[in-house]
């Protein structure tokens, strides 16, 4: 590995900040994602989001030039506020910040409260804003600054006691949230999901457009998280300075139990274990036999994936479970790399891996691709396990890539893939056995067709 000094960012291995809070935003029901920056922005997020999701995707944009970015941004996000008010009738807007806008020092919190005494004879929407310059921060960070923003500032008073859980899940499919919502269902608790883009952006086919797609986390249900049985927090990184569950811990007394997201078996027992202390309720049937299915599973693959040789790249919170699911099946991982900075990644990944690998694999925070490849060029890998920004790197090494996170671009479906619970990590882990006897076969010279 050259140890050169750093000069830039050769190919990012993460996402702009107000991406994140931008697609959390689009969680809750009837809002509106708003960047306080430039019309390329939004145009730019939009399109990373539509090629992944294969949903519409409005964002609103304070579309700030040249004089604004001389003599401030105010006018404009008062102007498009009341644009996105006339024109989607939105109950919610969620504006993040961008660079532009942070670089020329605009004051959001002060300018949203002029427009609210400015226009408090309008039936305002509620409006959340969250910090996110892109030049201090991944799309994990601008994710969770939103979700953390939405729940301390819509929930202000204490609510009636529930039988509820509130779900902060992290960044994971759609497919995975319907997943989460049946679990919770089937231990007989309502879940209130910050947030869900479970219908939001993996939406049926209409015959008309919807400018405010169905589905969401409802006002009413995030009002009433101060009144939950606890909270489930899903990811191990330290991303902001509190959590929305240390939020409402911290302000109304909700219990809230931190796991990592519940992919592989040990991660999973983990979730399922929060939920039965929540709720009292224990794990019911069909969710043992998955786990026992999926561990029968495992015995019948070990064979062709035991001693791989894996390089995991991505999102700190799903390189953390990813990295704990492959240890547990008897790949090892040599390298772990995000392109976020976490004080506590390497201690998260020491800890998944306890027990399970011999020394704690090897963390890089912080990198970019080019960082990873020169390492990567003398480790050897058998595969790579990351999102699509991937591809090029596999190709070049001649080695499998599975795709797993966010974003999936070059494939299709990739918000219809399970990743967690036991029955998520069943189908992860048949998708890598797979990859594996694919290569297998073809680097063959026999071309066998039974293996």
């Amino acid at each position: 590995m050259s140890d050169s000094p750093y000069v830039s960012t050769t190919n990012a291995c993460k996402l702009c900040t107000p991406l994140g809070a931008a697609l959390a935003f689009r969680g809750v029901e009837g809002a509106i994602p708003f960047l306080h920056g430039s019309q390329g922005c939004a145009t730019y997020m939009r399109r990373y989001i539509i090629s992944h999701f294969r949903e519409p995707m409005d964002i609103a944009s304070s579309a700030l030039g040249e004089k604004q970015a001389v003599f401030g941004g105010g006018p404009n996000l008062k102007k498009g506020i009341l644009n996105v008010m006339s024109k989607y009738g939105a109950s919610v807007v969620g504006v993040a910040t961008t660079c532009l806008t942070e670089t020329i020092g605009d004051d959001v919190p002060r300018l949203l409260a002029e427009f609210r005494k400015e226009f408090s004879d309008l039936p305002l929407p509620e409006i959340v804003h969250v910090s996110t310059p892109s030049y201090s921060g991944t799309h994990m960070e601008g994710w969770h600054a939103a979700v953390a923003a939405l729940a301390s500032q819509l929930v202000q008073v204490k609510a009636e006691p529930q039988r509820r859980v509130n779900l902060m899940p992290g960044l994971v499919s759609p497919a995975d949230l319907r997943h989460l919502k049946d679990i919770l269902a089937d231990f007989g608790v309502a879940a209130t999901v910050l947030p869900d883009i479970s219908d939001s952006m993996d939406r049926p086919a209409l015959l008309d457009y919807e400018k405010l797609p169905a589905g969401g986390t409802t006002l009413a249900d995030i009002r009433a998280m101060s009144g939950a049985l606890g909270s489930i927090e899903c990811g191990r990184a330290d991303h902001v300075a509190e959590s929305a569950g240390a939020n409402l811990e911290r302000r109304f007394g909700v219990k809230n139990l931190r796991v990592g997201i519940p992919v592989g078996i040990r991660e999973s027992d983990a979730f399922f274990a929060a939920l039965e202390e929540l709720t009292d309720v224990p794990t019911p049937k069909k969710y043992q036999d998955e786990r026992g299915r999926l561990v029968d599973a495992y015995v019948d693959g070990h064979k062709y994936v035991a001693g791989k040789r894996a390089i995991v790249y991505g999102e700190e919170d799903l390189v953390i479970a990813m990295t704990a699911f492959l240890a547990e099946i008897g790949v090892k991982p040599i390298l772990c790399a995000t392109g976020a900075t976490c004080k506590n990644f390497k201690a998260q990944l020491a800890a998944v891996t306890e027990g399970l690998l011999p020394e704690p694999p090897e963390a890089r925070e912080g990198v970019d691709f080019h960082d990873i490849a020169e390492q990567a060029a003398d480790l050897a890998p058998d595969l790579l396990v990351g999102h699509s920004k991937g591809y090029t790197y596999a190709k070049a090494w001649n080695v499998p890539l599975m795709r797993v996170g966010f974003p999936i671009h070059d494939r299709f479906g990739g918000q219809r893939m399970r990743h967690v619970a036991y029955g998520g990590t069943q189908e992860l882990f048949d998708r890598l056995v797979n990859v594996v006897l694919e290569r297998k076969q073809e680097d063959s010279a026999v071309g066998y067709g039974y293996l």
